[in-house]
């Protein structure tokens, strides 16, 4: 496996790193598993501070958690969209503040102090993907229709919409949120700049769908997952492909970078979440599954992964809840 830096001493450190992260999550694969909902979960997200988790469901609302070191609690269950519940980001910087994006073709602000939404916007519509600029300024909606809708965050109001002729999958900005990158049907990463919405570059990540787009929170990297059952890792400055992660055997929905930027994990309908070591692309943990999953989310200050899947209860009916890893393995 090509590691990312070639510098002798940088390597013995990524050796060194990537044992380290491997016994500590033998010590720390514990997890904890919390009912918010009433049917499956489609979307997972921690505020900015890493003490709230976020979950939006095919129940049509959102559930809210405190989490606490290895406590984790329902303090709401929000009612207001009127279908599924499909995506949902949290502001960069102001931890009470989220946007949710629903089929039901509305978008909704919501303040966690209040646990209630604080503004609406009708679009034209079933909003499936949702995503808020690194300086909090701009939120992007993404629809069925491969519709775009750009939303002033200060006022709530549409000020631009971008049509593509193509399948959109996930959307995001860049960390200086001056170039919007968008996923397509065609394995590509189209990248436009912002505001102007001009093209600037189309990038071949993969030969199928590319299905899922992330960036690191330092905005270096950012990694995307394809229905070739493909991880793909890149430099954003470059815009070149660092390398690839190929331990899934079905299409990979979901993946998510660490707060330290050191770890990726990622998500599809195998029985299992893989996570990778950045810089030498080698395997650090699995977290076994029941079922396929939908969404994975690092926390923003932590080594825990909060994770949903199309999980059953003893019933057969949606068990409509979220999991935790990463805690101490006597949970």
């Amino acid at each position: 496996m090509e590691l990312i830096n070639s510098n002798w001493d940088e390597l013995e450190g990524h050796w060194a790193d990537l044992k380290r992260q491997r016994d500590y999550f033998a010590k720390h694969n514990g997890r904890l598993e919390v009912q918010g909902h009433e049917a499956k979960v489609h979307a997972v997200g921690w505020s900015c501070c890493g003490t709230k988790l976020a979950t939006g469901s095919f129940d049509r609302t959102v559930s809210l958690y405190n989490v606490d070191n290895e406590a984790v609690k329902v303090v709401a269950n929000c009612k207001g969209h009127d279908e599924s519940v499909d995506q949902l980001c949290w502001h960069p910087h102001n931890q009470n503040l989220l946007i949710t994006a629903s089929t039901d073709k509305t978008v909704k602000m919501w303040d966690a102090r209040i646990n209630r939404c604080v503004h609406t916007k009708t679009t034209k519509g079933e909003n499936i993907n949702v995503t808020w600029s690194p300086d909090g300024k701009s939120i992007a909606i993404g629809n069925k229709d491969d519709l775009i809708t750009f939303i002033d965050a200060e006022s709530f109001e549409i000020v631009k919409e971008h049509s593509c002729k193509i399948e959109v999958n996930e959307i995001s900005w860049n960390r200086c949120s001056d170039l919007f990158f968008m996923s397509n049907g065609h394995g590509c990463i189209d990248i436009l700049r912002y505001p102007d919405l001009e093209f600037v570059q189309s990038l071949k990540a993969h030969p199928a769908n590319c299905i899922c787009l992330k960036f690191d929170l330092t905005g270096k990297y950012f990694a995307t997952g394809s229905a070739d059952a493909l991880v793909s890792l890149w430099d954003t400055d470059e815009l070149v492909c660092l390398k690839t992660f190929s331990r899934l055997d079905w299409p990979v929905r979901t993946v998510s970078f660490s707060f330290d930027s050191r770890l990726l994990a990622s998500g599809s309908e195998d029985l299992s979440i893989d996570i990778s070591h950045i810089q030498t692309g080698e395997h650090v943990a699995e977290v076994t599954c029941n079922a396929p999953t939908f969404a994975v989310a690092w926390s923003p200050n932590k080594p825990l992964l909060a994770f949903a899947c199309d999980d059953k209860d003893k019933h057969d009916r949606d068990a409509g809840t979220v999991q935790i890893y990463g805690l101490s393995s006597r949970k």
